[in-house]
């Protein structure tokens, strides 16, 4: 195999062991837990393994993301490079999997007399990234205090336990390639036209099954303008499809794209310049998810909005902890037994218990959508690496599938032990497909608004032209990046903290 994409697999297989702790043992957290470390973990090892490939090739076309890194030996090998700077990040940042990074650098096949020196220019690559993000923050809880008003966030009442992740993060860390650091417009407001639309649909289409029966309005013909939509299968589906909450055997969602990424490059990354292309490639899209979580999350808590399951409970103002206002009439859009079908706990069943973690709502502000944001990066990444033109946002012929998600591979069980059947999804309209339907899939889990992945047109379709949204933040990570690398590599960003 290409040695990009065999140490890319390394990597996938990294973030999926990460979260893969067993029921009834010593339940240890992931070494880089969350989306933000995720991301983070993924944009370092692909561009250490860049450089690496970059410094040995020599190529033109394949400028140093680092400045200052030491020529390498004579006689290096790029896929020797390559081993020496993936395992030596690896290994750091995830130090319980080095005896799998050892058998797979033992696996990879290297030999002759390129291969000492090769590894040994890759680890000072290494040794030049992990310095380069050395006063990265982590993404404990910091000092966040949850505020008590109406529409700010709070831990999900189903699982009230979770904490709260990264607050403090977004606005901490310096960018890997952005050349701005891209700030978004506020959601809509409570009580808003805008933010009505976006309860009643989450409230219906997110809602937890048990609980459909408790909607107000039938889903049927003449809907209403206040009608409640009801989730179909195929919304069901979808949102289980692109879910990669963190569970056991998935992991996050970075891995989710990257694997799609995967499919791509097989594809079409072929020929004599096939390892090159895939060394940039990899590493403009793991830098934009990179990119996305520092942002998205920085915007998170700027925003402080709160999810849909404390929104539908505390619509009305006599509830919530904020010195409620005692009133005769419950407003017809709370329900303070709302609860949404949620991120899937998959394979947290325990057989001996007889019990499974419950589905939850993710522990961070709900605008924008990670997802979306990280979604929206990486696949546009990959559309204007195949020559998709800036500002295109409409559909395309890059990838269409099939394509099997984790999350119903026939293998993976929900959080009651059930098996999910296997489902290849195909994609017509091809990447920009799928980056308007992972947007959507978190409403159809009901754990965020639909404009934390966009705005929408009054006849339902995204509306870019709106500054709203994790999709317009990770549009604009990919566009960014990719002008600002001139169309190769992504060079060193200037972009530091936010003061």
């Amino acid at each position: 195999m290409a040695h990009i994409l065999y140490w890319n697999a390394s990597a996938l297989e990294a973030n999926r062991r990460d979260f893969s702790n067993v029921p009834g043992t010593n339940k240890q957290s992931p070494e880089q837990g969350g989306p933000t470390l995720s991301s983070r973990a993924m944009a370092m090892v692909h561009l250490a393994m860049y450089d690496a490939h970059a410094g040995v090739t020599g190529s033109a076309s394949l400028p140093p993301y680092l400045p200052g890194l030491p020529a390498p030996p004579p006689g290096s090998t790029a896929p020797a490079a390559v081993a020496g700077a993936a395992h030596k990040v690896l290994s750091t940042l995830f130090p319980r999997q080095k005896p799998f990074f050892d058998a797979d650098l033992k696996g990879a096949g290297l030999s002759g007399p390129g291969m000492e020196p090769g590894l040994s220019f890759g680890r000072k690559v290494a040794d030049a990234i992990l310095e380069d993000r050395k006063l990265d923050p982590n993404a404990g809880a910091a000092s966040y205090v949850p505020s008590p008003l109406p529409g700010r966030h709070r831990s999900d009442p189903v699982n009230s336990e979770q904490g709260f992740h990264a607050p403090v993060y977004g606005a901490a860390s310096k960018g890997f390639a952005i050349k701005n650091r891209w700030e978004l417009d506020p959601p809509p407001a409570k009580g808003t036209a805008e933010y009505m639309r976006a309860l009643r649909d989450v409230r219906g289409m997110g809602i937890a099954p048990e609980l459909a029966g408790t909607l107000p309005i039938p889903n049927v013909p003449p809907i209403p303008p206040n009608s409640i939509k009801r989730r179909t299968v195929d919304e069901t589906i979808i949102g289980l499809f692109w879910a990669y909450d963190g569970p056991r055997n998935i992991g996050t969602p970075p891995r989710l794209y990257n694997q799609i990424v995967r499919e791509v490059a097989m594809a079409k990354n072929t020929g004599p310049n096939m390892s090159n292309d895939n060394a940039r490639l990899f590493a403009l899209v793991n830098a934009a998810m990179g990119d996305a979580g520092i942002l998205a999350w920085d915007q998170k808590y700027i925003h402080d909005l709160w999810r849909p399951v404390v929104g539908i409970r505390e619509h009305d103002p006599s509830m919530g902890p904020a010195g409620p206002t005692p009133i005769g009439n419950i407003n017809d859009h709370c329900d303070p037994e709302w609860r949404p079908l949620g991120a899937p706990a998959s394979n947290s069943y325990d057989g001996e218990k007889g019990l499974g973690e419950r589905d939850f709502t993710p522990p961070f502000p709900a605008y924008p959508s990670g997802h979306a944001t990280f979604g929206a990066a990486c696949l546009h990444m990959v559309r204007l690496f195949y020559g998709i033109l800036p500002g295109n946002h409409s559909a395309d012929a890059i990838y269409k599938g099939p394509f099997v998600s984790d999350e119903l591979n026939g293998l993976t069980t929900d959080s009651r032990g059930v098996v999910r059947p296997k489902h290849a999804r195909m994609f017509n309209d091809g990447l920009w497909q799928m980056i308007v339907e992972n947007g959507l899939s978190r409403v159809y889990l009901g754990v965020h608004w639909f404009f934390d992945a966009f705005a929408l047109t009054p006849g339902d379709k995204p509306d870019l032209n709106q500054n709203i949204g994790g999709v317009p933040l990770g549009i604009k990570i990919a566009e960014d990046i990719y002008a600002f690398g001139n169309k190769l590599a992504p060079k060193k960003s200037t972009v530091g903290r936010r003061a």
